[in-house]
């Protein structure tokens, strides 16, 4: 009997399995991922791989070969909402995040509109909704661009200052 017929075909079996493979291999791409999940049974579509990673905290980090490579939380993908005070891995990634991928800023009364590479702009998106940013409402995201939303009326201009800070110094965000 194969491992694929042991697991059943739902979304947290298929999230289970997409981090015993992170963690025991160096996936460098979605395709790759989406390879080794096929061989065990499962067959996703590049869209749901897509989703499946922004759900488990899935991010890429330099492997000691050098390249870069998925990875996971220690925890598997745990969902449980974070305790108070917990928000400090949020602003790491964030920070991270916006080093690897924010190109450019540009503000307009208590909006700003950031540039990613294309593909990018879910991914940092997720990254702000994720940091609970206490002077952000909310963001959207296309493709290569995400529209992040103030509380200050006037304020997307100090904001746009510092997600560019946060990119070039790779430091938490302020409150």
């Amino acid at each position: 009997m194969s491992d694929a017929s042991l697991r059943p075909a739902t979304k947290n079996a298929r999230h289970q399995r997409i981090v015993e493979l992170v963690t025991h291999h160096e996936v460098r791409s979605q395709s790759e991922l989406a390879a080794l999940l096929a061989e065990g049974g499962v067959h996703v579509t590049q869209a749901t791989l897509s989703r499946d990673l922004v759900e488990l905290d899935a991010i890429k980090v330099r492997s000691s070969a050098g390249g870069l490579v998925y990875a996971v939380p220690a925890e598997g993908g745990d969902r449980r909402p974070a305790a108070p005070g917990d928000t400090a891995a949020g602003s790491q990634r964030l920070a991270r995040l916006c080093s690897e991928l924010l190109v450019s800023a540009e503000a307009s009364a208590n909006m700003v509109v950031l540039r990613t590479p294309p593909g990018g702009a879910q991914y940092l998106a997720s990254a702000f909704d994720k940091a609970d940013l206490p002077d952000l409402l909310g963001t959207i995201a296309g493709d290569d661009t995400v529209l992040v939303i103030g509380r200050d009326p006037l304020g997307g201009e100090a904001l746009a200052r510092r997600f560019l800070a946060l990119a070039d110094t790779h430091v938490p965000p302020a409150p």
